[in-house]
């Protein structure tokens, strides 16, 4: 799955759940965590994999469920003792759905869930046959615009591009949570860099 369809099913499950519970539409700083930690486990297991050849592909120690579920329990204690619960969930909320994602995603070309990406260390994934770093991310891309332009036009709208534009109307339509915290950031350099 890609970075943007990670941030994308993180945030329509985080607002609409928190929706189904009649709570406000996300605020900014709980958007913001979500949103990293939609992106955090490749962060990790990318750069340790392809960067650094630690693990034999980018499914590894932040994917695994054995240490998402305690990562998450220890966000929600942190949260609670600071009074930041809704930044948690959002975290807790971004890093889950990712490696749900993950498991799921085979389904859209047709394939079987693949549990094994979540299961590390107890099951190690097949290893890349080659092409670290960059080369790696290269071959996704080729893979995918191989897979885009074998597909039929409608296909690819629905599998691809569907739930990123329903996203980002949600997005807009609750006043673009997330935004006014980098505005801030930007405007703090801005000064500091004066």
């Amino acid at each position: 799955m890609w970075p943007w369809e990670h941030a994308a099913l993180g945030y329509l499950g985080y607002s609409l759940g928190y929706r189904l519970l009649g709570r406000d539409p996300p605020g900014d700083s709980d958007t913001v965590a979500l949103g990293l930690a939609t992106q955090l486990p490749d962060v990790v297991d990318k750069s340790l994999a392809w960067g650094l050849g630690l693990f034999p592909t980018g499914f590894a120690i932040a994917h695994s469920v054995f240490v998402a579920l305690p990562v998450g329990v220890a966000a929600l204690a942190l949260g609670r003792r600071r009074g930041r619960v809704r930044e948690s969930a959002g975290f807790i909320i971004g890093y889950w759905s990712h490696l749900v994602a993950d498991v799921v995603n085979p389904l859209r070309a047709g394939g079987q869930p693949l549990f094994v990406r979540v299961l590390w260390p107890l099951v190690e994934t097949t290893a890349y046959d080659a092409d670290y770093g960059l080369g790696r991310g290269l071959v996704y891309i080729q893979e995918f615009i191989a897979a885009v332009r074998a597909m039929n036009p409608l296909d690819v709208l629905v599998l691809y591009a569907l739930l990123p534009g329903m996203t980002l109307a949600l997005w807009i339509v609750e006043g673009t949570p997330g935004t006014a915290v980098f505005r801030r950031a930007c405007t703090t350099v801005r000064h500091r860099v004066r």
